[in-house]
């Protein structure tokens, strides 16, 4: 199942600046940066569950945000890509 992680995550002090890094390194564990803070995610539901609670553990629920967007398998037909930064197959081999 495709899910979209988008956050926003309030940097105006050091806990901020810590929380971002640590929820952008979370998210770099799981899926592929397609934007500074969206991430796509290829994982199954009791990984993406798991994933999600890790990540609002990490969040200032009063200063941060975390969206959660369930494309399923079918995800194909629901992403347009247009410009620079070319697409990837997030069911593909990923390079490092």
């Amino acid at each position: 199942m495709l899910t979209v992680i988008t956050y926003d995550v309030n940097t105006e002090d050091a806990d901020g600046r810590r929380r971002l890094r640590k929820v952008a390194k979370h998210c770099v564990n799981y899926g592929q940066r397609v934007q500074n803070s969206v991430f796509e995610c290829d994982a199954d539901a009791a990984t993406m569950a798991r994933i999600r609670n890790d990540l609002i553990k990490l969040i200032d629920q009063d200063r941060d945000s975390l969206r959660f967007y369930y494309l399923g398998n079918s995800y194909r037909t629901k992403i347009e890509h247009i410009g620079a930064k070319p697409s990837y197959d997030p069911e593909g081999f990923l390079s490092l």
